[in-house]
């Protein structure tokens, strides 16, 4: 079961399992919402219910504290949320672009719509990069996606992109500079945050600077084992179960990719050392973490536990630079 229901791409490699409409680079805005498939509006209505008993023909009545939200074009209902709710239309996605492509040197590659229409997103290239040494390039991204079931606030983002394995990382200073998220109950400016994140290239020099030295610092086995124990060690739930509980097969799966299975892992910027770690981490959340689908392992990539985990992975590796 596809949670991606519509997409558009530019590029050779078609993204998400052979699903999408492949566009040549350079396309207006109104060709990537028809193609991505998010030329239509959320509408809202009033939520009216039945009362009476059943098998009679009840009284309506109205309950104006929520609203349904609906697609213009199918109908097909999206939420139920409060009134107070304030909507992102799939066409703002897009237009939260129009002047970084049309004159910020910036580069849609994907846009769409997951789950039916309830999370949009499209995600477009910065025009930043850098090479580690081994030729392992790295290019920046930035990430804008909301939801309308209550999921995700509106969430803009810079993202990285490692070119050999397609791991995805999302850049994070210490001050978090690298996300801008804005709840539903609050209106959604673009500029503000397009101000919010700063365009201009600071984050990614930071960032850029990070990964050049995690590419330089050698670690023993030792360290790696110790590292992937920190990271995948979890603080259980329940009452009986206090102690934190380590996910031993994930362990044995990131080891095996560090040591060599993972796409890049035998670069020079990556072998036995600590981009290597984080990179061992990225890939098994992006490609290889159990899941109940692609699409649902990718929503958690960018948005959920995955996204969390790999967060831990790096501040991690931060500390062995500190």
């Amino acid at each position: 079961m596809h949670l991606v229901k519509t997409m558009a791409y530019v590029g050779a490699q078609q993204p998400w399992h052979g699903l999408g409409n492949q566009l040549s680079p350079r396309q207006p805005i109104e060709v990537w919402a028809r193609e991505a498939g998010m030329d239509w509006t959320i509408e809202a209505a009033e939520v009216r219910y039945i009362a009476g008993a059943s098998g009679n023909l009840g009284s309506i009545h109205a309950f104006p504290e929520q609203r349904v939200l609906y697609r213009s074009d199918t109908k097909e209902p999206l939420s139920v949320v409060s009134s107070r709710y304030q909507v992102v239309q799939p066409r703002d996605i897009l237009e939260f672009y129009r002047d970084l492509t049309e004159v910020g040197g910036f580069e849609l590659e994907t846009a769409g719509v997951l789950k039916d229409g309830k999370k949009l997103w499209a995600l477009a290239r910065t025009g930043q990069s850098v090479a580690l040494k081994g030729k392992d390039t790295v290019n920046g991204y930035l990430l804008l996606a909301t939801a309308c079931d209550g999921t995700l606030a509106t969430t803009a983002q810079f993202t990285s992109v490692r070119v050999v394995c397609h791991n995805t990382l999302q850049i994070a200073l210490g001050d978090s500079a690298g996300a801008v998220k804005v709840p539903h109950r609050s209106q959604f400016d673009a500029q503000a945050v397009k101000r919010q994140l700063g365009i201009a290239t600071s984050s990614w020099d930071g960032f850029m600077a990070r990964m050049k030295v995690l590419a330089d610092r050698k670690v023993g086995d030792a360290a790696a084992e110790a590292f992937f124990r920190r990271v995948l060690t979890y603080q259980a739930g329940g009452p009986n179960t206090p102690a934190p509980v380590a996910n031993d097969r994930a362990i044995k799966a990131v080891h095996e990719l560090y040591a060599g299975r993972g796409k890049g892992a035998t670069l020079a910027s990556a072998s036995g050392t600590a981009w290597g770690l984080v990179n061992s981490i990225t890939e098994f959340v992006d490609h290889q973490r159990r899941a109940r689908s692609d699409d649902h392992r990718r929503d958690a990539a960018w948005f959920g536990a995955g996204a969390t985990l790999k967060q831990r992975a790096w501040d991690e590796a931060m500390k062995l630079i500190a």
